[in-house]
């Protein structure tokens, strides 16, 4: 899930605990409100619904299921909606689990907040696994490549202890800030020639040419990234995705890729 599907989260809450628990996750959720008893209540959250904002409601699920069934339409175009319970245990996928990502979504909540994602779909639950994939300038800083990696993942929303493992290009298999970084955060690092790298350049959000002509693939962090999380996944039939487009600093690029696993 990139950080631009972030945006437009509305969080009900209709009880005290709720509105407690809903402030935590407001402070957590780039760009969420929190909508607190919302008058008239079934107007606001259907409106926003079909406006197809993302919703997670602190109720009871048969509260949200008679609110919005007026407005439900196609889980191909719904958006998701979550469901959790006042004490924060369960984050139930509730709504367009597969196909809007509120299976991901919830997974990624609960994991976050120390819960127990639910999910509703006949799909498999599968884990997803995260990979970072970073570029820099030969002998880049330890404390560049650290501060760039965890501003990455604020952004997409992760934290440390989801992340697999760092990849890059073959060509920095020596390049001592990034092996000091693995090191230090305990991952494993792997590198991966141009010609593993350049089978998912149909992937990348952007394609530099300035990148291919200096190491031949036309882009470094989202490549390695994506290669890496095809590592991680169960089926080889399933995509790999990025949920972090390639960010940089004046020394380095970074970017976060996800896959499933058992």
């Amino acid at each position: 899930m990139s950080p631009a599907s972030r945006q437009g989260i509305v969080i009900v809450a209709l009880t005290e605990p709720g509105k407690a628990l809903g402030q935590q996750l407001q402070n957590q959720l780039l760009g969420a409100e929190l909508w607190y008893r919302p008058k008239p209540f079934s107007d606001r959250v259907q409106q926003a619904f079909s406006e197809g904002r993302r919703l997670i409601f602190i109720c009871a699920t048969g509260i949200v299921i008679r609110t919005l069934a007026p407005v439900l339409t196609d889980k191909k175009q719904d958006p998701p909606v979550l469901v959790m319970d006042e004490q924060g245990r369960h984050v139930i996928a509730l709504l367009s689990g597969h196909e809007g990502g509120a299976n991901d979504w919830a997974a990624e909540l609960a994991a976050r907040i120390g819960a127990k994602p639910v999910i509703t779909s006949a799909r498999r639950y599968q884990q997803p696994g995260y990979t970072i994939g970073m570029g820099c300038e030969r002998n880049c800083p330890l404390e560049a490549l650290e501060s760039l990696l965890f501003d990455c993942l604020a952004l997409a929303g992760l934290e440390l202890s989801q992340i697999d493992s760092l990849h890059s290009i073959d060509i920095k298999a020596d390049e001592v800030g990034l092996i000091r970084l693995a090191d230090k955060l305990g991952l494993s690092y792997r590198t991966w020639d141009k010609a593993a790298l350049s089978q998912v350049e149909d992937q990348l959000s952007t394609r530099s040419e300035y990148v291919f002509k200096t190491v031949g693939v036309y882009g470094v962090a989202e490549s390695a990234a994506l290669v890496g999380a095809q590592q991680l996944r169960t089926d080889p039939a399933e995509p790999v995705e990025l949920v972090l487009n390639k960010q940089k600093n004046p020394q380095a690029t970074c970017a976060i890729a996800r896959a499933y696993r058992g």
